[in-house]
């Protein structure tokens, strides 16, 4: 099978991969990756990222690749090829990414948001192999999901599917997504870090600190990282934050198998990390809350990429755009 290029382009980073799938699409090598800061000029990006490919390209002794992926944070017309307004890239708006990698490589070029590619990279190398009904919930700075849906990417009528962290759980609550409350609130790496530094002040107006944060001065350095590993140590407030956190990811999970009936639901990034804590949580949530005839069908698993999951993410939507096309 033909060389692939995946493009990763982020508010601070982008990343240059380049992997070479196996004969029956099921495995990829990593060929090669280069990450460079994002440019503030998004056109001289774009140069930057094809001189970076055709150099790969060259250093390996390599055709032009069969397909290129990009990924990129939403919203995206991803037909057109056109990046619309990600509050990471303000000044993208209205840019045509695609053309430039065709009219250079004279190949196709595919875009899709970050939790779409992700999702791609699942289903065709990860944990998602094989099912025909899929859910990737990203959980990681953000909250997002990418759907396959019978067998195929689903992205709705203008690529808006799946932002399920805009989804409101409670009247208030920590703050995500332009929502206070927010699915994303509760279950993204800033909206833990908010939760966290509400409680914790409280605790320390009662006269209580957690091991993770010592006095209101280190509120504002509390991480989702430094709850969970403070939880891992069993810290009893960051287990009790960690408890809100997997009581409201199985709610929305629960949703979900109710709404969709899909047959896996694969969650990335922070599940992974705290699955010895979060798990538990979130399967009894499911069995509460889910139709038990839907639950019974769909098993909840960790990314099966692990934290390889965005090497191969912009790779997976360059296989996809090359199988669209065949």
């Amino acid at each position: 099978m033909s060389i692939l290029a995946g493009i990763d382009i982020g508010g601070t980073k982008c990343a240059v991969s380049l992997g070479k799938p196996d004969d029956k699409g099921t495995g990829i090598k990593l060929i090669h990756k280069d990450i460079i800061a994002t440019p503030r000029e998004p056109e001289k990006a774009i140069e930057q990222l094809i001189t970076i490919v055709e150099g790969m390209l060259n250093r390996f002794d390599l055709a032009s690749p069969g397909a290129i992926g990009i990924s990129c944070g939403g919203p995206l017309d991803c037909k057109a090829g056109v990046i619309v307004s990600p509050p990471n890239l303000p000044h993208w708006h209205g840019l045509n990414v695609t053309r430039p990698f065709h009219d250079h490589f004279h190949t196709d070029v595919g875009l899709q948001n970050d939790a779409n590619a992700c999702a791609l990279a699942e289903w065709q190398w990860g944990a998602g192999k094989g099912s025909r009904n899929m859910i990737f919930l990203t959980f990681g700075t953000g909250m997002g999901a990418g759907l396959i849906l019978d067998g195929k990417l689903y992205s709705g009528t203008n690529d808006m599917a799946g932002e399920v962290g805009h989804m409101r759980m409670t009247s208030t609550g920590p703050y995500g997504y332009g929502k206070w409350g927010s699915f994303e609130g509760y279950c993204s790496g800033g909206g833990i870090a908010r939760l966290a530094q509400s409680m914790v002040l409280n605790h320390l107006h009662a006269g209580r600190s957690p091991s993770f944060c010592a006095n209101i001065e280190q509120l504002k350095d509390i991480t989702a990282e430094a709850v969970g590993v403070s939880a891992q140590a069993g810290d009893p407030l960051a287990l009790e934050i960690m408890g809100i956190v997997g009581e409201r990811l199985g709610e929305s999970i629960s949703w979900m198998i109710d709404m969709l009936n899909p047959e896996r639901i694969i969650v990335g990034s922070i599940y992974g990390r705290q699955r010895s804590i979060l798990e538990p949580i979130v399967l009894d949530k499911i069995q509460k809350d889910a139709h038990p005839y839907s639950a019974s069908v769909c098993t909840v698993v960790p990314a099966g990429l692990g934290e390889r999951i965005g090497d191969y993410a912009s790779l997976s939507v360059a296989l996809h755009q090359m199988k669209q096309q065949e």
